[in-house]
């Protein structure tokens, strides 16, 4: 596949909107996961399809990590637990 083509950016956009999705499951959005997700949209609707598939691969990387910090947090407070 070429870098930058069009199937690539749909590819990397389809996954890191399936990670934001789980990410508001987990009721943990980030905002700059939304802005980096709508920039990609952008710049695919420009035609620049490596800049949009790397603003798509970003704003996955940003979806797991806060699906990441979700599923952390939801347990680390037992480590704080006083007893």
């Amino acid at each position: 596949m070429a870098a930058g083509s069009e199937s690539e950016f749909k590819s990397a956009y389809a996954a890191a909107q399936a990670a934001e999705k789980e990410a508001g499951r987990l009721r943990n959005q980030w905002t700059v996961t939304e802005t980096a997700l709508t920039k990609a949209k952008e710049a695919a609707e420009k035609g620049n399809f490596y800049s949009a598939t790397e603003l798509a691969r970003e704003a996955e990387r940003l979806a797991k990590a806060s699906i990441f910090q979700a599923t952390s947090e939801r347990e680390a407070w037992k480590a704080l637990e006083i007893r």
